[in-house]
């Protein structure tokens, strides 16, 4: 009988699909809830909806991605815009960047030969500042801020209150001189008035200084903004001064011997020659800069020159009265303006110069950065070229170990374990070679390698001992790969001797050597120091097994007693003569007497008849074959002593 079944739908889904109306024909979907169907096809594809999510979601954030890069796009030209306003602003009368840049280069000093570029570098920038300080200041004396209503007013306050500090001063020193020559009443009468006018000096000094200030803050009194401005330069000179002597930055590492070191080296002298480079062009500008002002200066001074020589003739031929007194005026006041005008000239000459030799010092202490740099460039490729070799020998010598050790046979399983040490110790060595190389040699060794020592010994406790657990597994009492051992209850043949772990196939227990149960079984090995482990003292791995073979009660068991004990030392004479040998070179070392290995055989009545258990030393991974080849040899001399395979089967059926 065949039975068939049909999963059929609930029958809420069949009435829901019957209940619903169609909207549109030709493929068009049916208004209403899912049919089962459809609800089985969801069902089975839920990753669907996952991933219709996260489409949404990555959408989603490419939008929000796309609207920021618009966003900060838009807003790109605001930053800029506030920094050039901010600097325009805050832009002093006279430019003092040439000086901080030499400043912020001598800081950076780190040896002799670099002082000497850096003290330069400040000789040349002070000197330039000096004339600028000295032109400006020549320049709002000549020609002033042209006056307005508010600023007239300013100047009239200053002066009103310029004459009333004037007039008390004045009068205190009046009342002074009076008070020292006068006695008595008249003294103290006149040390009240030397108060009072003090009193009333002070307050006018006040009125003064806020006037100034008033005239100063609207921009009128240029020549007040520019004093004021060196003020403050004469006092950051001193504090500058004071840092320069303070002494040098520890000198770039670019002639170390590990690798770490000229990198960092090499990074520091890039920085610095980036910022040499940066006011070499900046002191190039300036010169530029100045020079198109030297020639504008100069064609402006040839004209005023011309025209001042026509008033000269002019005041030349005879004049009368008051006219030719104001042309002489006009003519001095000409000249002296033409003079200023000529100074101005030969100092912007001079700053000229002065930035170009500012130039050409950093110029020259870039030289020297980028020849200190190449020394770092080629530390750090001789540094490279060690840790290639180092590679190259490491890895063909393990190539060659490889090669030597390879083709060695099973049996001489120390070479293998040798290709091991070989192998670590070539690791071990090209790292700590490689480490030098990066690092250098510390100073402090001893301390370093105790510290370092204590906290691996603390952190990887059970590393370590799994360490010094291979030196004993590899020691003479220890394992090699393919002995047959049993460590923490699970025996097997070893196939791997690592640096921490031992790798057994499992063969079962003792009795069924040579058949694997497939699984291999790894552990580490601090076994060999915190646990114990058993391993066949000889290379032969032997064992004693046992046959038991049943004689009838009939039979005479004595010659057969005989015939098998013979049968068994012919069939095993080989085997015993290495056993005894190998045993005896195992046991000489604890001068113990070495065990037998000859073959036993045992007679036990039953009453069946007599049981003969035949006691004999093979190989461990003999021994299935051996067996077999006794049992084969036994079967043939009971056969030859008149004792069947029936008999036998019966007698042992009885027992």
């Amino acid at each position: 009988m065949i039975l068939v079944f049909s999963r059929r739908p609930p029958k809420g889904y069949l009435g829901a699909a019957a209940g619903r109306k169609r909207t549109c024909t030709d493929g068009c979907r049916l208004a209403g809830p899912p049919t089962y169907n459809e609800r089985k096809h969801s069902e089975s594809h839920p990753n669907a909806l996952i991933k219709s999510r996260q489409l949404t979601v990555i959408l989603g954030l490419l939008v929000l991605v796309l609207a920021a890069v618009v966003g900060l796009k838009l807003t790109s030209g605001h930053e800029e815009r506030e920094r050039s306003q901010k600097s325009n602003k805050d832009a002093p009368l006279v430019d003092e960047q040439p000086l901080q840049t030499a400043r912020a280069m001598a800081a950076l000093v780190s040896s002799l030969e670099e002082r000497g570029f850096a003290d330069e570098a400040l000789r040349l920038a002070d000197h330039e500042l000096d004339l600028a300080f000295a032109d400006a200041l020549r320049d709002a004396t000549n020609h002033p801020v042209p006056a307005t209503p508010a600023t007239r007013i300013l100047y009239a306050r200053e002066s009103k209150a310029e004459a009333l500090f004037d007039a008390d001063q004045f009068r205190v020193d009046l009342f002074r001189k009076q008070a020292a020559a006068a006695s008595g009443d008249r003294q103290e009468a006149l040390q009240q008035d030397v108060d009072l006018a003090q009193a009333q000096l002070e307050l006018d000094k006040d009125d003064l200084d806020d006037a100034r200030e008033d005239l100063i803050r609207s921009g009128a009194d240029k020549r007040s903004l520019i004093q004021r401005q060196f003020n403050a330069h004469q006092a950051s000179e001193r504090q500058a001064e004071a840092a320069h002597n303070a002494g040098s930055n520890p000198e770039a590492n670019y002639r170390s011997q590990d690798l770490f070191g000229q990198v960092g080296g090499w990074y520091v002298l890039r920085t610095k020659a980036t910022q040499l480079r940066q006011a070499q062009d900046e002191a190039a500008k300036t010169a530029e800069d100045l020079d198109r002002d030297h020639d504008t200066l100069e064609r402006a001074l040839e004209v005023k020159k011309a025209e001042n020589e026509n008033t000269v003739s002019a005041t030349v031929q005879p004049a009368l009265g008051q006219s030719a007194a104001a042309a002489s005026n006009l003519a001095i006041a000409g000249l002296k303006h033409l003079s200023d005008d000529q100074k101005h000239l030969s100092d912007i000459g001079k700053r000229i110069q002065d930035h170009q030799h500012l130039r050409d010092n950093y110029a020259g202490w870039d030289v020297l950065i980028a020849s200190r740099q190449m020394i770092a460039l080629r530390g750090m490729m001789r540094s490279g070229l060690w840790i290639i070799l180092i590679l190259l020998i490491g890895y063909s010598c393990g190539v060659l170990f490889d090669r030597f050790f390879g083709d060695a046979p099973p049996e001489r399983a120390h070479l293998s374990t040798l290709r091991i040490i070989v192998r670590f110790a070539l690791q071990a060595l090209g790292v700590l070679l490689i480490l030098f190389v990066l690092f250098g040699t510390p100073s402090q060794m001893p301390t370093i390698l105790g510290l370092a020592g204590a906290g691996l010994t603390v952190a990887l406790k059970d590393f370590i001992v799994g360490f010094v657990g291979w030196f004993v597994l590899m020691g003479r009492n220890g394992i090699h790969v393919g002995d047959w051992v049993e460590i923490n209850g699970v025996v097997g043949e070893v196939v791997e001797i690592g640096l921490l772990r031992t790798v057994l196939l499992e063969t079962g227990n003792w009795t069924d050597t040579g058949h694997p149960t497939g699984r291999k079984v790894a552990f580490v090995n601090s076994f060999a120091i915190e646990g114990h482990f058993f391993n066949f003292s000889t290379t032969g791995q032997w064992l004693w097994d046992e046959l038991q073979i049943m004689v009838p009660s009939d039979q005479d068991p004595y010659p057969m007693f005989d015939a098998i004990q013979k049968l068994v030392a012919k069939e095993m004479e080989a085997n015993i003569q290495t056993a005894q040998r190998e045993w005896q070179q195992a046991t000489s070392q604890y001068r113990v007497q070495s065990v037998s290995a000859t073959p036993a055989v045992n007679l036990r009545p039953t009453a069946s008849g007599v049981e003969v258990h035949v006691r004999y030393i093979t190989r461990a991974s003999e021994r299935y074959a051996t067996r077999a080849r006794l049992y084969e040899a036994l079967v043939g001399l009971l056969h030859q002593r008149g004792v069947s395979p029936a008999e036998m089967e019966s007698a042992a059926a009885a027992r």
